[in-house]
Formats: C-alpha cells, structure tokens, sequence
C-alpha cells in the first residue's frame, strides 16, 4: 500500500475529485493549507499587486494499493496541471498496515 499526498491548486480540487472517483478511488482526506512557495515574484491582476509568498492550496492524503499507484499518480498528474509555477507537489510513501475501525479489517480490505 501507498500513501500519497498531493499539493494542488483549490481551483483544480472540484475536478480532481471527479477525476478520483472515476478512476474508482473513492476514499482520500483533504484539507484547505497555506504553504510557501519557490517563486518570489508577486503578480499584478487589474492594476492592484499580490504577494505569492503566501500560496493557498488543497492539500489530499489517499492512502491506494499498489496496483492503484500508478494510475493515481498519473490522473494527478494530467488533472491538476495548468503548466504555470504553483501547481503543486506529489509525495508518496509505504503504508506499512492499514485498519477499518468498523469492521476490523486490515490490509488490503482495510482501505476498499
């Protein structure tokens, strides 16, 4: 099992998630961040400059199989992308076990 966790713009959240559960993932947290970026350079939008020190993102954690890995990693990849600095970060990492507290479940039926 993996556990990825995706940096992405809140304005390609919606699609993504649609995205997700077409691929047949259906679990994955999210949270609403504030991270800092590399780019320090601000923008200029209708003449008033803003800072882009100070980035708000969606951060997701989805924990998949690993037969899943890839096939999540590439949706990501194409979904989230405008091709402008700023879309985002990928990381994954091994799950070492997984649990459902409902059923008592572990491993692979703990996270389907």
């Amino acid at each position: 099992m993996k556990k990825i966790e995706a940096i992405i713009r809140k304005s390609k959240f919606d699609e993504l998630k649609k995205a997700l559960h077409q691929i047949e993932v259906n679990f994955f947290s999210y949270w609403d961040v504030t991270g800092v970026g590399n780019e320090k350079q601000g923008h200029v939008y209708r003449g008033i400059s803003y800072s882009t020190s100070d980035i708000q993102r969606r951060y997701l954690t989805i924990v998949v199989s690993d037969e899943f890995l890839e096939k999540t990693i590439h949706t990501i990849l194409e979904v989230a992308s405008t091709g402008n600095v700023g879309d985002g970060k990928i990381f994954v990492s091994d799950v070492i076990e997984a649990y459902r507290i409902r059923t008592k479940e572990s491993g692979q039926a703990g996270i389907n």
